[in-house]
């Protein structure tokens, strides 16, 4: 997974200050792109390489580009549609047209944290940690907030088609709906595999998983 976001204002003051000494500050406020370079210099210079954690994951492509320009901003109507429409082109379908697999995996995938750290095993397939962001079951009591409640996401959008196609998507490219969104995309970005995508699907679609009763 690469990083999403550089710099915030906070970061801006922590570097102007390592460059002037700590002591006096800066004399100017330098541009966004200056900030910009000195923030991915300071990220680049703390990081190492390590197992399959390489230090490829502070690229960026050019919709992380985007989002990290507007980070602090306003992202104007325009640019997001632009970003939305980009996004929208790199989703891809089974060529089987099989969106829906098996919610049981489904759930296990959702719970587990598991990939692209150092100190997992690169053989292992990674998880989705989407308890991290979001509510999806009744059962887990142990959920972020940091996305929308996924409770009840096909009954209440419906056993549809149009359902199953809408989740497939927003599971392989998030930012093909919600430009700059803080969900992975975890298709686009190869975080998992087709089949595990058809099972995250089943579990937010399938009218037996746990989501949906």
């Amino acid at each position: 997974m690469r990083m999403t976001r550089i710099v915030g204002a906070a970061t801006a003051a922590l570097l102007c200050g390592a460059v002037a000494g700590g002591l006096h500050g800066c004399a100017t406020s330098p541009s966004d792109a200056e900030t910009a370079a000195r923030a991915a210099t300071a990220l680049k210079a703390s990081f190492n390489a390590r197992g399959q954690a390489g230090l490829d994951r502070l690229d960026q492509d050019e919709t992380q580009k985007v989002c990290s320009e507007y980070a602090n901003r306003p992202l104007p109507a325009s640019v997001a549609e632009k970003i939305q429409q980009v996004n929208l082109a790199t989703i891809r379908y089974p060529a089987d047209g099989t969106l829906v697999g098996d919610w049981k995996n489904g759930e296990k995938i959702a719970q587990s944290g598991q990939g692209f750290q150092f100190s997992d095993d690169p053989k292992v397939l990674a998880g989705a940690n989407c308890y991290a962001c979001h509510q999806l079951t009744p059962q887990e009591l142990s959920f972020g907030t940091i996305g929308p409640s996924l409770y009840r996401f096909g009954k209440v959008r419906g056993f549809t088609d149009e359902t199953r196609k809408y989740a497939w998507g927003k599971v392989y490219n998030a930012d093909a709906f919600a430009a700059c969104s803080n969900m992975p995309r975890f298709g686009h970005s190869r975080i998992l595999t087709e089949q595990q995508i058809r099972d995250v699907v089943a579990l937010l679609v399938d009218p037996a998983s746990p989501v949906n009763q």
